[in-house]
């Protein structure tokens, strides 16, 4: 909390906040006095918010207008919103848990879940699947599946199930094709998806028997391992809010969602910490997203953090009501999938 901010400064900052994220309109002081503080002027909070604005809390995009909240302003809220115990699930209305059903069920739910959030907020949902980072070898198999296939099986050490078939060039027999499967689990068992694919990507011992039987094999498992999936609803959601009207902000902002990867690797970075986190304007490393806010939480499985979703949307939004929107939708998701007694099929 900024110690030069008094508590006028506080309550006219906040008050100017909520005002902007109502109307989309700068805020004048006769609107903060009318409607929040009755019990100052406006010359008052006129001084007040010319204050603030030194400050860097709020700017003044014209002569004759009111102020808006700057980044500082929203990171100022948001952290001030932290400081004050409370619980997603009550904030907002009770919502059906996302199902989790047959065996498609953990890809149906990673699917629906980000549509979920779309629909609740009017902005764009996204969720991640399990990032390399965070995900753990068990086992692999490899399973002949005939007419020159085969079934590769990953299993995490959450006891999570992919599969993928591959194709298979050369006349490797059943048994062969398991012994590949038992060598590169014994040889990668408790090592994170990453460091498989920084090691099976590295020059190779040309006399590891490994690489010499079944090198077409070992770049299909790399591929599957090294596949992350992103899932986006809403999208064109953006297109509706005044804050994103320039044409320029929203081309980019659709193409970072249409080309993913800093996108993902962003979210992979924000699944290594559990919990809430909210990026606010020029926070995000994303350029594209630096006029939206992007607000996450991780989910998890069996206790451990399996992957992350969230809303993006404009730094004018309700932190408050989407904050605990994402972080109901986090819990219901971790304990949807704490529900599961079969091996579900999801993607990486």
């Amino acid at each position: 909390m900024d110690s030069s901010l008094n508590e006028r400064h506080r309550q006219v900052l906040l008050a100017v906040i909520a005002e902007y994220v109502e109307s989309a309109e700068p805020v004048g002081s006769r609107s903060i006095a009318r409607r929040h503080m009755r019990g100052l002027s406006p010359a008052t909070i006129r001084n007040v918010m010319a204050d603030l604005e030194e400050m860097g809390y709020l700017s003044h995009p014209h002569p004759s207008a009111g102020r808006v909240p700057t980044d500082k302003a929203y990171r100022f809220y948001v952290d001030a919103m932290r400081r004050v115990p409370w619980v997603g699930a009550t904030s907002s209305p009770a919502r059906e848990e996302p199902p989790a059903g047959p065996p498609s069920g953990a890809e149906r739910l990673m699917a629906e879940t980000p549509a979920q959030l779309s629909m609740g907020t009017h902005m764009t949902g996204i969720l991640l699947a399990p990032p390399l980072k965070q995900t753990a070898l068990d086992r692999i198999e490899v399973l002949r599946l005939g007419d020159g296939r085969a079934l590769a099986v990953v299993v995490t050490d959450t006891g999570w199930v992919t599969t993928q078939a591959i194709t298979v060039d050369s006349p490797l027999v059943p048994d062969e094709l398991r012994e590949i499967g038992r060598t590169l689990s014994r040889r990668y068992r408790g090592k994170t998806f990453q460091e498989i694919v920084d090691d099976l990507t590295a020059p190779a011992d040309p006399l590891d028997p490994l690489w010499t039987r079944g090198r077409p094999i070992l770049d299909q498992i790399v591929s599957l391992l090294r596949a992350r999936t992103l899932y986006i609803s809403g999208a064109i959601n953006m297109l509706d809010l005044p804050d994103l009207s320039d044409v320029t902000t929203m081309r980019g902002l659709l193409r970072a969602f249409e080309e993913k990867a800093r996108l993902i690797d962003l979210l992979s970075r924000l699944a290594q910490e559990r919990g809430i986190q909210v990026l606010i304007g020029g926070e995000n490393p994303v350029e594209e997203m630096r006029e939206c806010s992007l607000i996450t939480s991780t989910y998890t499985y069996r206790d451990q953090v399996l992957g992350v979703l969230g809303v993006v949307g404009p730094r004018r939004m309700p932190y408050s009501d989407v904050i605990s929107l994402v972080d109901e939708t986090a819990r219901l998701v971790s304990s949807s999938l704490s529900r599961v007694r079969r091996e579900l099929y999801l993607p990486l």
